[in-house]
């Protein structure tokens, strides 16, 4: 059984539950839907954005499928939207995104939800709205196994592999300015492209979030042939984007996380990417932590 299929049956379990609940009925009032909302009422889809190996946050999976942690919290919006709506056949179209292009798909209409790693910053802000936090990271660097480097201080005049687009990219640059290390950027379009850059000598570390490095080297089995090393030097909450001044929207994306905080079921997702086994057999062993179970808990989490 699928995610989106055991949630929607403990929903159900749930309702037969409670003595005389009035079965979910359409809402009375179509016609007034407006924004986002009259277009996934009117074409009966989602559309997800998606990151092809944002790991395991967001990637393709066995057999071509987009699976990851914030794609089963996009299938819990769907679900409130499913509802909302009195459509309990919302499809889900996934549109793959770049860390380049994601913003700006969303802003032009595009995609619904922007389903990956997306940090939310003041500046994303005055384009999309966001989600409560979904993760809680910072930039790292990631070295060849071997090499003398042991924080992003001993790169002075070296190369260094950014993504482009991402807030890592924005984040190192700075760094450099600040400290004028004269850091020499190759820019990449993909983790995996990036990591060959290191692998291969043409990059004597890669600059990205810690999260996103454990992730992919794992999914990839490169694990031994990489260290992360230093201190993180941003801090990156992520979150869902999705389109900003949209007042019913942003109340199904809100009502969604409260309830999967209520319920707990936030952790069970978390603990799936996480704590448990991805679909390859690697663990990312990253319990919740401290800031993000605290926001968790501002959403309605009840306490250990």
């Amino acid at each position: 059984m699928s995610v989106r299929a055991l949630r929607r049956a403990l929903v159900a379990l749930a309702l037969a539950l409670v003595a005389g609940a009035p079965a979910a009925q359409p809402p009375a009032w179509p016609d007034a839907l407006g924004g986002r909302l009259r277009q996934v009422h009117d074409s009966g889809v989602v559309r997800i954005g998606y990151r092809a190996d944002a790991i395991p946050f967001s990637y393709v999976g066995a057999g071509g499928h987009p699976v990851g942690y914030s794609l089963d919290l996009c299938a819990a919006i769907v679900d409130e939207l499913a509802e909302e709506l009195g459509q309990p056949n919302l499809r889900i179209a996934y549109v793959p995104v770049t860390p380049s292009d994601r913003i700006e798909r969303v802003a032009a209409g595009a995609v619904d939800l922007e389903c990956g790693s997306t940090t939310n910053t003041a500046e994303r802000r005055r384009q999309v709205a966001f989600s409560p936090a979904i993760f809680v990271t910072g930039t790292r660097i990631a070295v060849a196994r071997g090499s003398a480097v042991r924080s992003i201080r001993d790169l002075a005049g070296r190369r260094v592999a950014v993504i482009r687009g991402t807030t890592n990219e924005a984040a190192a640059r700075e760094f450099d300015r600040r400290n004028r290390f004269g850091l020499q950027f190759v820019v990449a379009d993909g983790y995996r492209e990036a990591l060959a850059l290191v692998a291969e000598g043409k990059a004597d570390a890669l600059a990205a979030d810690d999260v996103l490095l454990r992730g992919v080297l794992a999914e990839a089995g490169k694990a031994a042939e990489f260290h992360l090393v230093g201190d993180i030097v941003s801090f990156e909450p992520y979150g869902i984007a999705y389109p900003r001044d949209d007042a019913a929207f942003a109340a199904v994306v809100d009502r969604t996380f409260r309830r999967l905080a209520a319920s707990g079921e936030i952790v069970w997702i978390y603990n799936r990417w996480f704590v448990r086994r991805l679909p390859t057999g690697q663990r990312l062993d990253l319990p919740l932590g401290p800031q993000l179970k605290r926001s968790f808990e501002l959403l309605g989490l009840p306490p250990d």
